[in-house]
């Protein structure tokens, strides 16, 4: 590897070689990496954190998209999101990630996964408890045969002579060393953006994956499609909105917020908040009910009791903490149903990759982005290991030289401020009159001072040791937060949860996806939909 990064004073290079590099080690990362190593490759896991117990689905539990492959039901579980996310899912797909988690969900249940059982003592699958999750999903990767790297977050990608990718690079922060790994193929699994919102189990979720993907020139797509915000306790981080359905929200007197409690709540209480607090109390829930939720999600009530707040009968204040492309459905493209990106060897799996296929515009959080994490993690480590087997017996020798830029490598004389720019990023993307109320005359003041920070980053001298990760994240949140603007704003319509307030209405003209891409000059193109309509399940739905 060729390389003119900062690293650690002092510090040594640990140099490895496997067949599959898997960055990322959530559940698309541990699904990816067992799935590679069962096909016979040598796999290494790189976790920015403690593979097990980093990410979003090892802080809290998820329910899962799973369904009993009775005809009539997958329909109508195919059909459920069809319409809210603009139509742009695709039965096949769909169908394949059904028949995936199935599998998968099953799986676990052979590998010892606790499984509640319901009063007539059949096993419930349909929901998934973090921590016993990814510690079980751990134990499986190393069970596999694979190398697990903990705490040593990627920095950049590596390339070939012929611009395939080669491998990726990074740093050890516990031992304080850089580490490269040369490898036949990658699994981008790094998670979505969240934009270091604080919401719970995400501050390792800063579009890392997709930074180092586009700067081998892999392509996104659905990236207006983040502006997703999820109800959090003012003195809390944890997101999980289920319980709010049981909440009655008020104003500061104790007037009952209209429209508040509904399905489209969320944007009556953005709209609140920019004027007054807004206040929550669970007294919908009787009594049997608020045991089984303390009993399904005790995290969730964690800063309640820390606080001495009883949210059954007492009032508490709420916020609305930005999850970005984590509950967005925006990703990295997929180009097949291998979940090959447009960079040969490079594949990508989970909230890193767009889950349009399965969500639409609409909302993947919780059940269906759950099993998108087992289907495409599985799919791509699979295809990932044929694809790096195939290299290797090829026995040529490749270059792996570094492909970072933005906040990594630079000629100008002050290193970039690292904290001013992620500041300078969520001044645009977390405010709900910029991203969730978005309108031209909002996006475009927004797009030009993001575009100025990513010319001025790019005059800035390489990071120190100290400021090197945080530099890098921030570049990375910078890159995302364009790609989902110019998106935004090339969508000059209401799809999904994309809503422009100067476009209102859905635009039959624009049944399109929107793929984007370029670091110094970003650009958006539509791509026609290839989604086939599901007219059994409408029919079903209708009657």
């Amino acid at each position: 590897m060729t390389s003119n990064t900062s690293t650690p004073q002092g510090s040594a290079t640990a140099g490895y070689e496997a067949d599959v590099l898997v960055i990322g080690g959530g559940p698309a990362g541990t699904w990816a990496a067992v799935n590679a190593a069962q096909r016979g490759a040598s796999v290494i896991l790189v976790d920015k954190g403690y593979c097990g117990s980093s990410g979003a689905t090892a802080a809290a539990g998820t329910a899962v998209w799973y369904v009993d492959p009775d005809p009539h039901k997958r329909e109508l579980a195919m059909a459920s999101r069809y319409d809210m996310g603009g139509r742009l899912s695709d039965h096949g797909w769909m169908s394949r990630v059904l028949d995936r988690t199935w599998d998968g969900i099953n799986t676990l249940a052979d590998w010892g996964y606790p499984f509640p059982q319901d009063p007539t003592g059949q096993s419930r699958r349909n929901s998934l408890q973090g921590p016993e999750y990814m510690r079980l999903m751990r134990k499986q990767v190393k069970s596999a045969g694979a190398k697990i790297l903990d705490h040593s977050p990627v920095l950049e990608l590596l390339r070939d002579e012929h611009g395939a990718v080669a491998g990726a690079a990074g740093i050890d922060r516990q031992r304080g060393r850089v580490w490269s790994v040369r490898a036949g193929a990658v699994v981008i699994a790094t998670g979505g953006c969240a934009f270091l919102s604080r919401a719970l189990g995400c501050n390792v979720l800063t579009g890392d994956g997709l930074l180092i993907a586009a700067e081998l020139g892999a392509e996104m797509s659905g990236m207006e499609f983040s502006n997703a915000y999820g109800i959090a306790p003012e003195f809390g981080s944890i997101t999980k909105t289920l319980f709010y359905n049981w909440a009655t929200f008020t104003d500061g007197e104790g007037v009952v917020i209209p429209g508040a409690a509904s399905k489209g709540g969320r944007s009556v209480i953005a709209r609140e908040l920019l004027r007054q607090k807004v206040y929550a109390r669970l007294d919908q829930a009787d009594e049997a009910t608020a045991r089984a939720m303390r009993a399904a999600q005790p995290n969730f009530f964690l800063p309640f009791d820390r606080n001495g707040i009883d949210p059954f009968t007492q009032r508490f204040s709420v916020t609305l903490r930005l999850e970005g492309t984590v509950r967005g459905t925006g990703g990295l493209r997929l180009m097949g149903p291998d979940c090959a990106t447009s960079v040969v060897g490079l594949y990508a799996a989970g909230d890193a990759a767009t889950r349009e296929p399965i969500c639409g515009g609409f909302t993947g959080g919780g059940s269906h982005n759950a099993a998108w994490a087992i289907s495409s993690g599985s799919w791509a480590g699979e295809a990932a290991a044929a694809h790096a087997i195939e290299v290797r017996g090829r026995g040529v020798a490749r270059t792996a030289v570094g492909a970072g830029r933005a906040g990594l490598r630079g000629t100008g004389v002050r290193p970039a401020d690292a904290a001013a720019l992620t500041r300078g990023v969520q001044n645009e993307v977390m405010p709900f009159e910029r991203n969730y109320f978005r309108h031209a005359d909002v996006l475009e003041p927004s797009i030009a001072r993001l575009d100025a920070q990513w010319r001025s980053l790019a005059g800035t001298a390489a990071p120190d040791s100290i400021s090197l990760l945080a530099t890098r994240e921030a570049a990375a949140m910078l890159a995302t937060a364009r790609w989902m603007y110019r998106s935004a704003l090339a969508r000059r319509e209401t799809r999904g949860m994309h809503k422009r307030y100067d476009f209102l209405e859905q635009d039959a003209a624009q049944y399109h996806h929107l793929i984007s891409g370029g670091l110094d000059e970003v650009w958006v193109q539509p791509l026609p939909v290839s989604a086939r309509e599901i007219p059994a399940a409408k029919q079903m739905l209708a009657a």
